[in-house]
């Protein structure tokens, strides 16, 4: 077992599966949040574990306060401590704004804002205990620019990148720092609503003409968690977007 743990909510595939892999390659001991894919997470905890990482999973619907207590409490459990949060649970929808409903603002809000709200605290008294530790929140491009139907997932992200620079500074006195990686179009289910056609046009509005891939976000994600390579870096939001956004 690896002395430094980080916690990703959210991991069970996409982006967050990646992250998964590629902090076990780095020598965390990962704890892998799922909720409803089972079948996913335990996939990945075999292929981390196979390959000589450290990895358990935990289920959590982390819009829920006490489930996430007692993911937070389970994982120190088996690990000991959480060193690294990874906030990338969040769940879409598309759609133009005078069609959204409460349930659709409930439903985007209750996992992309009270679910961060409730990891992000859940894990800090742990880190205020130890005076460090490492927070990666997930947010989005269209929490930077705002995104044409994707009015409330653009709220929710936006909402994320205010958390993330307030709570930046309010926590840096106890040697806790907190960023948060916005990715642009990156290839993974989420995209999946998309047609081929609107995918051509990420691409052809993308500098580096390509989307992305889950493990450009993840490289990123792990320089913002580790401190021996962004030791002085806080409240930064870092685009990985392919030059979409500058």
């Amino acid at each position: 077992m690896f002395k430094t743990t980080v916690l990703i909510t959210g991991a069970s595939r996409g982006i967050g599966a990646e992250c998964a892999r590629t902090f076990a390659k780095n020598g965390y001991n990962v704890a892998v949040n799922y909720f409803r894919s089972e079948k996913n997470a335990l996939d990945l905890k075999a292929e981390i574990n196979d390959g000589g990482g450290v990895a358990e999973i935990f289920k959590a619907d982390v819009s829920d306060e006490k489930q996430v207590e007692e993911m937070i409490s389970a994982v120190v459990k088996r690990f000991g401590k959480v060193n690294v949060l990874v906030a990338n649970a969040g769940v879409s929808k598309s759609g133009v704004f005078s069609d959204m409903t409460q349930s659709d603002f409930d439903k985007i809000f209750d996992t992309n804002v009270r679910g961060m709200f409730n990891v992000v605290k859940g894990v800090l008294p742990h880190m205020y205990e130890r005076e460090s530790g490492s927070i990666v929140t997930i947010s989005s491009i269209w929490g930077q620019t705002g995104g044409s139907c994707e009015v409330l997932y653009s709220m929710s992200k936006a909402a994320i990148i205010g958390m993330t620079k307030a709570l930046a500074k309010e926590v840096a006195p106890m040697h806790i720092r907190v960023n948060s990686v916005s990715p642009g179009a990156i290839d993974t289910d989420m995209l999946s609503c998309l047609t081929d056609e609107e995918k051509e046009d990420f691409i052809m509005q993308t500098p580096l003409n390509r989307l992305g891939k889950p493990k450009d976000v993840a490289d990123a994600v792990l320089f913002l968690a580790d401190d021996d390579k962004s030791s002085f870096i806080t409240g930064h939001v870092l685009s990985v977007n392919g030059g979409y956004f500058i």
